[in-house]
């Protein structure tokens, strides 16, 4: 809504009168929010900072919910930005925006709804005192829960201001408002929408289609100006009619939200949340193989049997686990008293308890246990990128020296430059780090690129790697000498 240009705001409904734009009074929520849409996308503004992979999905149709003036639901699984995107929404609000001064549901200046605001603008007129309501106050956000009451959402009789204003309870102006109708003239969002009770739900309905709903038996009329928000599960947005009919019927757009759709958006959507940049005093990195086998690990798990798809598996789950790979390092880093750190596959291994929490199991993944599944994960994940740096070069020289006798454990807390000593054993182990973006000068960057070398070997099963002996290369057991059975003499016939 427009805004005076002054130094000093108005403070008084006649003051803001006469400096408010032509028609930006009678302006709604929906509308004013509409507007601004319309100047961003001509400016070609971003029009959700922050938020990745939605580009050519679900932000477009967001502005077309919003062009619409429809309320509207976001339906997808755990971690897909559902609420980022909710309270996005108030960077298409006004900075500020004028309300009668003192009302607990911050009626328009011209406008009011609530009986103590009519009866006040009845009395002054023009000398009625505003105040100035900020884009960030006029989002209102609930979590659905069961125990939620009617009373938390539109309101109840308050008995204590019947009381001291000597007034009936069926007066209006002893009704103590709830969420909603102090959301007026703002965005209520609601997350969680099917764990909403069924009584609440017509409530909402009734607000929508008619503006009046009933506190304890008086009926009450608030035609609101609010534009509602919902954010649902897909599973139990259409399971068991969660959502009453009226309802959904009523809510204008469904829009889909989903996961990273390759694994360059994931890693940085990661990139963005994750916090890398610590002040320790230690210069930790991240090689960007490092950063793909976190994410791709996130991929597989979506795609695994043995995970609840219909849970999902959060971008959480990537998050947590590169600040754990980080923090891995990191520590590290203390021990040994380096100034210079590179992450490895180890610290990814390390990072397994930001993975398991993170991983809803079928049955068959119950029996297999959450830790096996996360290393499984991590091993083919480590497979996929050592395919995509690696697949080409000739590993045979690496490969022979195992088969021929060598072994080679690399203990997890030693400095880089002793951990780069056991793999210069390694014939022409080196010769390959540079594909990585390794350096042979670089210590902490050249043990962790053979390190991920050697666990892509493994990965492919072109050599072998336990707890106790660390890379080997099975030998064929030699065949085991058949059996001689001594013969029976042959019989003689005569």
């Amino acid at each position: 809504m427009a805004t005076e240009s002054a130094a000093v705001k108005p403070s008084t409904i006649g003051a803001w009168r006469r400096v408010a734009g032509p028609g930006a009074a009678d302006r709604g929520v929906k509308d004013e929010m509409r507007c601004n849409l319309l100047r961003k996308l001509e400016a070609r503004e971003t029009l959700f900072p922050g938020i990745c992979g939605y580009e050519e999905t679900v932000l477009p149709q967001i502005a077309n919910a919003i062009l619409a003036r429809h309320n509207f639901i976001l339906l997808g699984l755990r971690g897909q930005a559902k609420s980022r995107i909710l309270r996005g929404l108030v960077n298409f609000l006004e900075p500020e925006i004028p309300y009668i001064a003192g009302c607990e549901i911050h009626d328009h200046p011209l406008h009011p709804i609530c009986r103590a605001c009519r009866d006040i603008v009845a009395e002054q007129g023009d000398d009625t005192p505003i105040a100035w309501l900020t884009r960030e106050d006029r989002f209102v956000e609930k979590l659905a829960t069961p125990d939620v009451t009617i009373a938390d959402i539109i309101g109840d009789v308050d008995p204590i201001k019947a009381a001291r204003g000597g007034r009936n309870l069926s007066d209006e102006l002893t009704v103590h408002y709830g969420l909603l109708p102090r959301a007026n003239r703002g965005i209520f969002a609601i997350n969680e929408l099917p764990d909403l009770a069924g009584k609440i739900q017509v409530g909402l309905f009734n607000i929508m289609q008619e503006g009046d709903v009933q506190i304890k038996g008086y009926p009450i009329r608030l035609p609101l100006d609010v534009l509602l928000v919902f954010t649902a599960n897909p599973e139990d947005y259409t399971a068991r009619g969660k959502i009453i009919t009226p309802l959904k019927d009523r809510v204008g757009s469904e829009i889909r939200t989903h996961y990273p759709a390759t694994v360059e958006e994931g890693m940085a959507i990661t990139a963005q949340e994750a916090w890398t940049q610590r002040s320790s005093g230690h210069k930790l990195q991240v090689p960007d193989y490092i950063r793909e086998v976190v994410e791709q690990t996130a991929f597989l798990a979506r795609e695994d049997k043995r995970v609840d798809r219909r849970s999902g598996v959060s971008q959480r789950l990537p998050i947590a686990t590169m600040e754990s790979v980080i923090s891995n390092a990191e520590q590290r880093a203390a021990r040994n008293g380096e100034s210079h750190v590179s992450a490895r596959v180890a610290d990814i291994y390390a990072a397994i308890p930001a993975i398991t929490g993170k991983m809803e199991l079928e049955y068959e993944g119950e029996l297999k246990g959450a830790e096996n599944i996360a290393r499984e994960l991590i091993r083919s994940a480590i497979g996929k990128v050592y395919t995509k740096y690696i697949a080409d070069a000739n590993m045979q020289p690496v490969v022979q020296w195992f088969e021929n006798g060598g072994d080679l454990k690399i203990p997890e807390n030693d400095t880089a430059a002793d951990q780069l000593v056991a793999l210069r054993r390694v014939q022409g182990l080196l010769d390959h780090i540079d594909r990585l973006g390794a350096n042979a000068k670089d210590p902490a960057a050249a043990a962790a690129a053979a390190e991920f070398i050697l666990e892509g070997l493994w990965s492919h099963k072109r050599i072998s790697r336990n707890e106790e002996r660390g890379f080997f290369a099975e030998r064929p057991k030699p065949a085991e000498p058949r059996e001689q059975f001594n013969r029976p003499p042959r019989r003689q016939y005569n």
